[in-house]
């Protein structure tokens, strides 16, 4: 079924600097509660990782000092004991040495111990295994557990474009609507799951590493955790000012693609106009701007993992002087040191990896904040709990009245203004009048795709407030003068007007439009298949299957917007024959501007700037020589008015 739309408007788009971060944030933490008993799981997988991952170096450590112990007895005069060895190296004058060698287990003569070395590196492994397998699980987890809120989100957004009034779309770029349940979805999508996990992962280190700083060297832990403060400082100092350059990332990308999508539609017309040029500069001009955008944001995110790098090597240059110095002093021995560098790695990496993912988690949070605002657009008003049913005795037929109908698209430009119209069972009503008259606007009124300010619509008797919108738009059989066709057959685009029509109602309905003859001279007929914009038919030959359409729907009331506007003349008489046919006891709105084709409706109806101007027959207005017999004649007497 072709669809009216109202006019196309540039709507706000996001703004430039983001809104509400914390609230975002919170927000898209919320998605997680339904998946509270997973996330903890993945945590206690994540504890787990970190704990075998933790303790490897410590016990690296024990292997180091196995075998410098091992390497310095071996050194040392055998059948001396360790005491003895250091009293002969202080009274040699070599107290350094002594200090170092009294906090080392040796024994004299004895070299390393392989097979207590090999037990220690078996031990090793099999931690750093285990820790791997963990950090797989946590992993898989994380996976499930993201696409499963991603699902959801997903489901949401369907669900609120269905519930989403016309004029949201009328009033926002196609391109950026797209955007937003696209790339914006697939961006949070890569960041919940890389992006949650690796925070998870690095804060559990975090702990898990200080707590086996402090119990190896407090003093040496106190450095590292002076370049916490200043690590953060860095951090929130560039996020800050990134944050604004994402999100005007993707309010760009959601223009760019709003300009992608209008050229593409409008191919043709950009070539017979001669705007490839101009269109290529515009494209040129936005695609500049968004790599700004992006460029700004990349960079300065960019910046946070070297600039913590840059603090991690101080932090690895500070301990390795005073670590060295206190294994020279025999406070720590030197497997304590090579542990605690490992240590301070792992102490940093997390916080450089939380650094490096701050440009992913700021453009999730971007990318969040536009599919929120997309769930939180105003929607349609609710139908009521039950609708009330139209009376059956008056079906198939239907009255429609009008009483005292006000509406604006702009709250400050009123369009239709105390509109007032009662059309009796059966009655053909014709709309006329000139460009921007508020023809088509009465047209979304009448199948309530839009809701009026004020007033009064109502099928036969019963207001369209107590009415649900399918029981409303189910009434209507509507062929309008842009045609619409969808990817299949073209036997599925003529069932669409009645999806449980047989294929003999199908070809019956395409008889009755005289679409059969043409259908059948295809390679495949009916089973011939349209691509998206139907590129394959003629514009007449896509009218006539709309029409079609409309014939096997079978419904009670016809609205015919220039329903023959796209064919020839011939085609068109056969067609006007057919939908008189068609009309014959039914409630039919014909807008027209071939005034001709509305010569013999029962009432046809004046309109200018939103008001019924002139009504009547066509003998009755032609005699008031008013607005309609200077509009006829101006088509038919070549009068310039």
């Amino acid at each position: 079924m072709s669809m009216a739309m109202g006019p196309m408007r540039a709507g706000p788009g996001p703004q430039s600097k983001s809104k509400n971060v914390r609230g975002t944030t919170r927000r898209l933490l919320s998605r997680l509660a339904p998946e509270r008993v997973k996330l903890i799981w993945a945590l206690v997988l994540g504890v787990a990782s970190v704990g075998f991952m933790v303790s490897g170096p410590q016990i690296l450590g024990s292997a180091t000092n196995i075998l410098f112990d091992g390497i310095i007895s071996k050194r040392l005069p055998a059948g001396t004991t360790q005491a003895q060895a250091i009293a002969q190296l202080k009274a040699t004058g070599h107290g350094q040495l002594a200090s170092m060698m009294s906090g080392m287990h040796l024994t004299p003569g004895v070299g390393v111990d392989i097979m207590k070395m090999g037990a220690v590196l078996g031990v090793a492994a099999l931690v750093y295994l285990g820790g791997s397998l963990f950090n797989y699980l946590q992993g898989f987890t994380m996976a499930g557990l993201t696409q499963r809120i991603i699902f959801t989100m997903r489901r949401d957004v369907e669900a609120k474009m269905s519930r989403l009034p016309l004029r949201y779309f009328d009033s926002h770029p196609h391109g950026d609507v797209l955007s937003r349940v696209t790339n914006d979805i697939d961006n949070l999508t890569t960041t919940i799951q890389q992006g949650l996990s690796q925070l998870i992962t690095s804060v559990l280190t975090i702990v898990g590493v200080m707590g086996m700083m402090l119990w190896i060297s407090p003093l040496l832990a106190l450095v590292s955790i002076v370049t916490i403060p200043l690590a953060l400082v860095i951090t929130m100092w560039i996020a800050k000012r990134s944050q604004r350059h994402f999100t005007d990332q993707w309010r760009r990308t959601g223009t760019l693609n709003g300009l992608v999508e209008e050229t593409h539609t409008g191919h043709e017309l950009v070539q017979v106009f001669g705007r490839s040029e101009a269109t290529i500069e515009e494209f040129n001009r936005h695609n500049k701007s968004l790599y700004l955008a992006s460029f700004k944001a990349q960079f300065l995110s960019g910046i946070i993992q070297p600039s913590m790098q840059f603090i991690s090597n101080v932090n690895y240059v500070a301990i390795a002087v005073l670590g060295g110095y206190r294994v020279a002093s025999g406070l720590l021995s030197l497997g304590a040191v090579t542990a605690f560098i490992q240590y301070s790695r792992q102490f940093t990496m997390p916080i450089t990896q939380i650094a490096s993912q701050m440009n992913m988690l700021q453009s999730g949070v971007a990318s969040a904040e536009r599919v929120f605002e997309f769930l939180d657009a105003d929607e349609e008003t609710p139908d009521t709990p039950s609708g009330t049913s139209v009376p059956p005795a008056q079906s198939p037929v239907s009255s429609v009245s009008l009483q005292h109908v006000n509406f604006r698209y702009d709250p400050d430009e009123p369009l239709i203004e105390d509109f007032n119209l009662e059309v009796p069972v059966g009655a053909t009503i014709a709309i006329v009048g000139p460009t921007g008259a508020g023809k088509t606007t009465v047209v979304n009124l009448l199948v309530r795709f839009y809701e009026i300010d004020s007033g009064l619509i109502a099928l036969n008797g019963v207001d369209y407030r107590d009415l649900t919108r399918d029981q409303v738009r189910s009434t209507y059989g509507m062929v309008l003068q842009d045609t619409w066709m969808f990817s299949g057959s073209i036997r599925d685009n003529i069932r669409y007007g009645r999806p449980d029509a047989s294929d003999a109602d199908v070809i019956a309905a395409a008889e009755e439009a005289r679409a059969d003859s043409f259908v059948r001279t295809l390679p495949q007929g009916y089973d011939t298949v349209l691509d998206e914009d139907a590129s394959n038919l003629s514009a007449g030959q896509k009218q006539l299957l709309t029409i079609a359409r409309a014939f096997l729907a079978d419904q009670s009331i016809l609205i015919l917007d220039e329903a023959t506007s796209n064919v020839d003349t011939r085609t068109e008489v056969l067609i006007q024959e057919a939908m008189a046919e068609l009309r014959h006891g039914r409630t039919s709105f014909v807008i027209a501007h071939r005034l001709s084709t509305i010569r013999d409706a029962d009432t046809i109806i004046v309109m200018d700037k939103g008001r019924i101007v002139e009504q009547g027959s066509h003998d009755v207005l032609m005699a008031a020589q008013g607005v309609y017999f200077a509009l006829y004649n101006s088509q038919f007497a070549g009068v310039a008015t």
